[in-house]
């Protein structure tokens, strides 16, 4: 599938948040510099399509063992994995009694939840905040399992983001709540991140070798 038309939304989302996460921090500078590094190292990352086979893999996996009904997914940028042929091929494989969907996020306005709209392969896009695409004039959807990009984590959850606070907005706002995986690659991981009052630990982080569960009884 193509890639991503999108610019670098590390900056200009993190000046849109208005929620106080990492432009009012104060950690903020610690994790700009390590969010720049992790950006850095992804952009670089080798064996690319060994390891992005290795992950599609398990994020099958894990979808056959979850068994969501509709998935919100993300339009890859900045050399995230490109979930897109994963969630088509699930899709494919629904049966006639069990229909399945799938939903892209769009950014609404500033410091708002994200909106799913409905998305195949198919879809016609069009071009959305931050230049990255959107589905045009599909169904809003409510999914009930997310995949959530990362630049960094942490394997009891935690996840480093852009700045812009899309997720944790999202996330906050979804009632019930959906579950959630983290998508990153092995050298992404970091030993800690400082949580934030407004942080949520995600069910499970799935990489090209490992998935990591939340450990049981560890709040989000």
């Amino acid at each position: 599938m193509n890639s991503s038309i999108a610019r670098d939304p590390a900056q200009s989302a993190a000046q849109t948040s208005g929620n106080g996460a990492d432009a009012t921090s104060a950690n903020a500078r610690p994790k700009a510099l390590l969010r720049r590094a992790l950006l850095d190292a992804r952009s670089t990352l080798d064996a690319r399509a060994e390891r992005d086979t290795a992950l599609a893999t398990r994020l099958t996996d894990e979808l056959s063992r979850r068994a969501p009904r509709c998935i919100g997914f993300y339009w890859p940028i900045q050399d995230e994995f490109d979930a897109r042929d994963v969630v088509a091929t699930w899709l494919v494989a629904a049966s006639p009694d069990t229909p399945r969907f799938a939903a892209l996020p769009v950014v609404t306005a500033p410091a708002t939840p994200l909106v799913f709209h409905r998305w195949t392969p198919d879809t016609p896009m069009m071009e959305g905040r931050y230049r990255i695409p959107v589905p045009r004039d599909t169904e809003v959807l409510v999914p009930d399992l997310l995949l959530v990009p990362c630049v960094g984590f942490t394997r009891d959850g935690l996840r480093l983001g852009y700045g812009g606070g899309f997720y944790d907005r999202t996330l906050h706002a979804m009632e019930p709540a959906p579950q959630t995986l983290g998508i990153a690659y092995d050298l992404l991981e970091v030993q800690d991140l400082s949580a934030e009052a407004h942080d949520l630990a995600l069910d499970a982080i799935v990489t090209e070798s490992a998935t990591y569960a939340r450990p049981p009884g560890n709040p989000r």
